[in-house]
């Protein structure tokens, strides 16, 4: 029989208070206290801070306080990323970020879901899906990305966007839940 861990790692339901699921929870939700901690006048430290949780990273990263996660090291990011203020990543599955990505302030990026009856979710069950985010992709504020989505290259997702479905390259998408609004040209 699988544990709690492996099923959450091979994307079945899985049980969420189990021991070794918490555990990875609380390491991240310490480490990320002590990134908030940091004084926004100390950015090297906010950095070194930010690649000790994070699985891996690109050159020239900035994430600004507060940062939460569910794990860190399911969180991949590029060259040239850079999140605003209060950005959250439920990293259950692995979230991989391109480079030249820019993360406006309090978004979300959600990779875990709960079941849609009530006995499933007090059984404590949740089910992950990566999310993945291509290059030179820029979230306006208030942005939300819901589990197993794609995110194309050279997309631009509006402020307040609710993002449930794949969104293909050169595309600009707004509104709950949001839809392409127009292809992007270079000009």
């Amino acid at each position: 029989m699988s544990s709690e861990l492996e099923k959450l790692i091979a994307g079945e339901w899985y049980c969420f208070t189990d021991e070794a699921v918490a555990a990875r929870k609380a390491r991240a939700a310490k480490l990320c206290q002590e990134f908030n901690a940091i004084p926004a006048t100390q950015p090297e430290k906010q950095t070194e801070k930010v690649q000790e949780i994070f699985g891996s990273y690109g050159e020239n990263i900035s994430v600004q306080a507060n940062f939460n996660c569910d794990y860190g090291k399911n969180i991949h990011v590029g060259h040239d990323f850079l999140s605003n203020y209060n950005l959250t990543i439920l990293d259950i599955a692995p979230v991989n970020i391109g480079n030249n990505v820019m993360i406006g302030p309090n978004c979300g990026i959600y990779t875990v879901n709960h079941p849609m009856t009530a006995k499933g979710r007090r059984q404590y069950l949740a089910q992950a899906k990566p999310v993945t985010i291509g290059n030179d992709v820029w979230f306006g504020g208030s942005v939300t990305v819901l589990p197993g989505v794609t995110i194309g290259n050279n997309v631009v997702v509006a402020a307040g966007a609710v993002v449930t479905h794949d969104v293909p390259d050169n595309t600009l998408v707004a509104g709950v839940p949001a839809k392409a609004i127009r292809q992007l040209t270079e000009e």
